[in-house]
């Protein structure tokens, strides 16, 4: 998984006076938990374009005065007129130990389906996993390319070493439908 680097510094108070506060600086209150004690920190709103505004899912190294914690994006909250952040919940993860997250798809290949005329649907653009951080890749790629014409592809198709896929086996991932030109096979 890619790792993006994230700085923060320690919050004196915890409260709705502080926070909004601490927003009206221009900065997001958030919470780090799932280690030895939850660590509430604010950092830039800046900070999470690079985070948020992509389909990608990343590891995060936060720097709160010096020390570092390696964790995920766990819950954002959003104003609901503006959309700004308001505040963030990390999850601090052990190396050690089994995670899970949302690992996006990527579809690879040309499906035959497709060249007749069908019309090809990607269905979810994101898969919950569960496996060591190592073991996590940057997307998980589906090829398409024995895929035909009212053809799908399941998340009980799907098999990566070292990860368990946490949707419903049944659960449809990507699929070629039938258009009004489709050619009959021959």
């Amino acid at each position: 998984m890619k790792t993006v680097s994230l700085s923060g510094a320690l919050r004196a108070h915890v409260g709705k006076r502080d926070a909004k506060s601490q927003r009206y600086e221009g900065k997001v209150p958030c919470v780090l938990y799932g280690g030895k004690e939850q660590v509430h920190f604010s950092t830039d709103a800046t900070n999470f374009k690079r985070i948020i505004f992509t389909p990608e899912t990343f590891l995060i190294d936060i720097s709160i005065e010096g020390n570092k914690h390696l964790a995920i994006l766990q819950d954002i909250q959003y104003h609901p007129v503006s959309d700004e952040v308001l505040h963030a919940d990390f999850f601090e993860v052990n190396l050690e130990k089994p995670i899970v997250v949302s690992v996006p798809v990527k579809l690879t290949g040309t499906s035959p389906g497709v060249i007749r005329g069908g019309k090809l649907t990607l269905k979810f653009k994101k898969l919950k996993v569960k496996g060591l951080i190592k073991d996590l890749p940057d997307f998980i790629e589906i090829s398409v390319s024995n895929l035909d014409v009212g053809q799908t592809i399941k998340v009980k198709d799907l098999s990566f070493e070292n990860l368990r896929f946490l949707d419903r086996s049944t659960t449809v991932v990507a699929e070629v439908k039938t258009a009004r030109g489709v050619v009959a096979s021959e």
